[in-house]
């Protein structure tokens, strides 16, 4: 199962190569801390050795990883490259989007604030910034407070569709939120009289070394900024000169990104009772992944809770903080043992990028991950990838029918789910395999015949062929099943005014 879908297709029908996946997801959960103390030049050439492999199987072109170990950062490396077209390689200074990783830094300045006694972790946030924020009339916004949003209890969402809304109680329950740290980072700047990036540039960047970060565009990132990769492997140029973002906006390496976590872990900047809040869990996580707005019966996840900024994990080994980044095309992760002061911290360059962290964690500091398991990571080779690494190979027939074959008699859980066959079939239609593209998003409308996107998917698929008639029978089934389905109007109108 460590070989490419390219390699095992000639060996191996997709068939089996499905019944092994759910047993190969387990590589790596099995290591034991025992690894973590083994040397660190074992540990290195251990990554050397397997993370190029990991990265062909799991196509991702290009990654950065920073290892700390005894609370010193003792190694970090570019592999492959920043762009698949280009080809030009991922060095120790090439820039990632950190995404969500700049919530624990931005959690780090805001402690400062608080050991300077110029912000208090309970007073309600409009105490220092009179209003209503963005919320209108709402009493609740009274129990906002900084502890709530690092700690992902105010009930908002984590970005906004329309108005801003507070969905429950403050302190209620764990729901992350994106929107909760932009509030905050709004006090902070209220408080210091500064824009965000200058505050954290004076209060973290320059103290810390990490010369490279910002949360707000640079000049110097358009030839340092790596590109990133779609599903279809396709690379994407992204300049973002937005306002800064404390909650997604960060742009580091990973040697500077590794120079926090040092600082994180032996306290440096901070009080000790600072610091140790920073890793005392408040709030337990719920099941069925990180956003519980919809969700408010959802249980409490076994072993992983969430601090102030970081999300702790406990096992057998003991406590660990961890944290993701997911901008979409750009994936980081980081963990760390703070008993050990050893962690990793990986940036990669593909939407597929979190799906080969858990063995490069296993290799790095070993040990069980539930905070992996919360977040549903999908490997590598899950079903799903291997299906449609199958797609690309062998095209969509026989793929499809050993699929079929495979299916049969398996829970709902092993399957591959609509929206996956949905983006898998518009994937193809956009590499120009529309042959392909209509049998799977046929094969989608067979197993899910009441859902109109998979109607609307499929009459665009078929007005790409140049069917018409077809593309108009399967735009007006996706009406009929959901008559507010405006790009479907838009698409329908369009193909009838045709001659």
């Amino acid at each position: 199962m460590g070989q490419s879908i390219r390699r095992a297709s000639r060996t191996c029908s997709l068939v089996l190569l499905l019944a092994h996946a759910a047993r190969a997801q387990l590589v790596g959960a099995a290591a034991s801390a025992e690894q973590m103390r083994s040397g660190t030049e074992e540990i290195r050439a251990r990554l050397e050795r397997i993370v190029p492999d990991l990265m062909k199987d799991g196509d991702v072109p290009g990654l950065s990883i920073a290892l700390v170990r005894g609370g010193a950062l003792v190694w970090h490396r570019g592999f492959g490259v920043k762009n698949a077209k280009t080809l030009e390689p991922v060095t120790e200074e090439t820039v990632f989007e950190a995404a969500s990783l700049g919530k624990p830094v931005f959690a780090y300045a805001v402690m400062k604030l608080v050991d300077a006694r110029k912000l208090d972790l309970d007073t309600p946030l409009n105490h220092y910034l009179p209003g209503n924020y963005e919320v209108g009339a709402d009493p609740r916004l009274d129990r906002m407070t900084a502890r709530r949003v690092l700690s992902h209890t105010t009930g908002l969402p984590n970005w906004r569709s329309g108005a801003l809304t507070i969905h429950f109680n403050p302190g209620e329950r764990f729901s992350y939120s994106g929107e909760g740290y932009v509030y905050l980072s709004r006090v902070v700047e209220r408080i210091t009289g500064e824009t965000i990036n200058a505050f954290m540039t004076r209060t973290v960047f320059e103290p810390l070394g990490m010369k490279s970060s910002s949360y707000e565009w640079r000049d110097s990132y358009t030839a340092s900024k790596t590109s990133y990769h779609n599903t279809r492997g396709e690379p994407i140029t992204r300049n973002n000169a937005s306002p800064g973002n404390v909650a997604a906006t960060l742009h580091t390496t990973a040697l500077d990104y590794g120079r926090f976590l040092v600082a994180m872990l032996n306290g440096v900047g901070l009080t000790g009772i600072a610091a140790d809040l920073m890793l005392t869990p408040a709030v337990s996580v719920r099941e069925g992944g990180a956003t519980t707005i919809e969700r408010p019966e959802a249980k409490p996840f076994p072993n992983v809770q969430w601090a102030l900024g970081w999300g702790i994990q406990t096992t057998e080994d003991g406590p660990s903080l961890f944290h993701w980044g997911n901008n979409g095309d750009a994936k980081a992760y980081v963990v760390a043992r703070r008993k050990e002061k050893a962690g990793v911290v990986i940036f990669a360059n593909s939407v597929y990028g979190l799906s080969i962290v858990p063995e490069i964690v296993a290799e790095a500091i070993g040990g069980a991950q539930p905070g992996l398991a919360w977040l549903r990571v999908e490997s590598y080779q899950s079903p799903a990838r291997l299906f449609f690494k199958s797609l690309l190979a062998r095209g969509s027939s026989s793929t499809l029918n050993e699929y079929r074959e495979w299916r049969k008699g398996r829970p709902t859980s092993d399957l591959i789910d609509e929206n996956q066959m949905n983006r898998f079939g518009l994937d193809l239609l956009r590499m120009g395999r529309v042959k392909d593209a209509i049998e799977v998003l046929e094969q989608n409308a067979s197993e899910h015949p009441e859902s109109f996107n998979v109607y609307d998917s499929l009459g665009e698929a078929y007005a790409v062929n140049g069917d018409r008639a077809l593309a108009i029978k399967n735009y007006e089934r996706s009406l009929e099943l959901n008559p507010n389905n405006r790009g479907g109007i838009e698409a329908l109108r369009r193909l009838r005014e045709k001659n």
